[in-house]
């Protein structure tokens, strides 16, 4: 078994062990953030079934995917870092999941885009719930105006997305986001990374970006 499905068998089994459960519905989806890593490290998980992927470039999931998603169309794969505007067309080509939409003009751009080709994108409003300067993300007093808009424009809105503060314990911020969700009647939910993924999913989150505990780490 390559090293990379014997890890991300251990994540699920994590998972399950700590929310203590055994149907694999009530876990969530691990997307293995393949960002920065080659073919041959991913091709292991595609084979054994693995579907989600997750990049942070548009770029580099064009040159990586492009030829992929011709041949397995199961594969789903999540734009989780920052979107430029000017990137929109490609990455509505590309990508199934946008996971960073944060302002009424990204939202437009992929809305505008999305139509062109008549496709459907899910999309996940990233919330800056540390209210952090430096991190991108909509301030949480103001995503109820920004979901309006999504809305009216005719995206398919599944839910909110954050990355906590680094330094601080994540768990607040991930019950704050819970509640923030549900407020909203949002299913989805899109928080956890390696670091912190169990608590996440302690507090709903249905979709964890895992990267270096499955791949290893970047150099």
């Amino acid at each position: 078994m390559h090293n990379t499905i014997k890890n991300l068998l251990d994540v699920e089994n994590n998972i399950k062990a700590h929310l203590n459960v055994t149907n694999n519905n009530d876990y969530p989806k691990i997307i293995a953030v393949s960002k920065t890593f080659k073919i041959d490290k991913i091709l292991p998980l595609i084979d054994y079934g693995h579907i989600d992927f997750g990049e942070n470039k548009v770029q580099e999931a064009v040159e990586k995917w492009t030829e992929i998603k011709k041949k397995n169309s199961r594969v789903r794969l999540h734009m989780i870092g920052k979107l430029q505007t000017n990137k929109v067309k490609l990455a509505v080509q590309i990508f199934d999941f946008i996971h960073s939409v944060d302002s009424e003009k990204l939202a437009k751009k992929i809305a505008d885009e999305q139509n062109k080709i008549n496709k459907k994108i899910k999309i996940f409003l990233q919330v800056n719930i540390g209210d952090e300067n430096q991190k991108s993300g909509i301030n949480k007093n103001e995503v109820k105006q920004l979901v309006s808009f999504c809305k009216k424009i005719g995206l398919d809105l599944i839910g909110l997305m954050c990355i906590p503060p680094a330094d601080f314990d994540p768990e607040s911020y991930f019950e704050e986001m819970n509640k923030l969700n549900k407020a909203l009647g949002f299913s989805e939910l899109s928080m956890g990374m390696s670091s912190d993924f169990l608590i996440a999913a302690k507090h709903l989150s249905t979709y964890v970006r895992v990267g270096s505990s499955i791949f290893g780490k970047r150099f």
